[in-house]
């Protein structure tokens, strides 16, 4: 099995992230935004990896720490379970159409973190969560996963679409990326050796 626990404290947030990257979508989170809760599940549901995140954050103050810190925890929690990455098929794309939203994702599993976004909202907040969130979520992520991300709009309104949509979208590359190809399960996919 391909899992990973991962707990990271620091004076601004406790958190406590499991992962099995063979999973069903299987998923309990608790971050203390409740819109942002709604996203991870999203990405669980949709990438088939079973998500255990429980984070306790510095909410009196804003959002930061904790989104932040959560990206960084599910990142660390993917690469770890991911070892040295043998077999998996490594690239991936995905076109998430959200009603009269689409977005498309494309991902590297290449050990080198980067991150473009390309998407932009017209309100400050949806629910509690403020939007500039998001781009810092997927950066956290791409970081401590070593993934090279790009999230792209290409067109949209409705800004719960939007930010559904790129969660979609970033979730669906990823279980294609993380999958064992069957024609290369003993290969690390790479002409270094490495990865």
């Amino acid at each position: 099995m391909r899992t990973a626990t991962i707990n990271r404290s620091t004076s601004e947030t406790s958190i406590a992230v499991s992962v099995n990257l063979d999973g069903t979508g299987a998923y309990t989170v608790s971050t203390g935004v409740g819109f942002f809760d709604h996203m991870l599940e999203q990405l669980s549901r949709h990438s088939l990896i079973d998500l255990d995140v429980k984070t306790v954050g510095d909410l009196h103050i804003d959002q930061h720490h904790t989104v932040e810190d959560t990206g960084l925890a599910i990142g660390e929690a993917i690469a770890k379970a991911l070892g040295d990455k043998r077999g998996i098929r490594r690239y991936a794309d995905a076109l998430s159409p959200m009603d009269e939203t689409l977005a498309r994702v494309a991902i590297d599993i290449s050990g080198r973190p980067y991150l473009v976004w390309k998407t932009e909202f017209s309100q400050k907040k949806l629910g509690e969560m403020d939007t500039e969130m998001f781009e810092h979520f997927f950066h956290s992520f791409a970081q401590t996963a070593g993934v090279t991300l790009h999230i792209e709009t290409l067109y949209g309104q409705n800004n719960h679409h939007i930010a559904e949509a790129a969660f979609k979208g970033v979730a669906r590359a990823l279980r294609e990326a993380v999958e064992i190809d069957p024609r290369k399960a003993g290969v690390i996919p790479s002409t270094k050796g490495v990865l």
